[in-house]
């Protein structure tokens, strides 16, 4: 099996994804997935999309993530590893799917508006 590569964004983050055959280790900007994500919740969501098809052992996974927080670029590479698994097989796009590992979360930081400290606040408001 040649190499397949995806890419996957959540806000700020983008992660290039590139899944061989192996035994199941997975690679962030040349770190192990624990030293990069020391939070297990972070880990379990970058495997989640491979332990749902049962394939966890069976792929070997390099990241090359940039950009945004450590959440954002977890869920970018879970989007980018789902993305991969289609491509290799497509028949596993409806059980990915329906976990909700397809869609690409379009919520990102709402920009800063003139005369406003933030985007929706406002200055206090003074009749006199």
């Amino acid at each position: 099996m040649e190499v397949v590569n995806a890419i996957g964004r959540r806000k700020a983050a983008v992660a290039r994804v590139y899944v061989s055959e192996g035994s199941g280790k997975i690679t962030i900007n040349n770190r192990d997935l624990a030293t990069y994500f020391p939070s297990s919740i972070l880990q379990f969501v970058v495997k989640q999309p491979l332990n749902k098809l049962n394939v966890a052992e069976q792929y070997d996974v390099k990241i090359n993530l940039d950009g945004g927080g450590f959440k954002g670029q977890a869920e970018a590479a879970r989007l980018g590893i789902a993305r991969a698994l289609v491509k290799i097989n497509p028949e596993d796009k409806a059980t990915l799917r329906a976990e909700g590992f397809i869609t690409r979360d379009p919520r990102a930081v709402e920009r800063k508006k003139p005369g406003r400290p933030k985007a929706r606040k406002r200055f206090q408001f003074s009749k006199r």
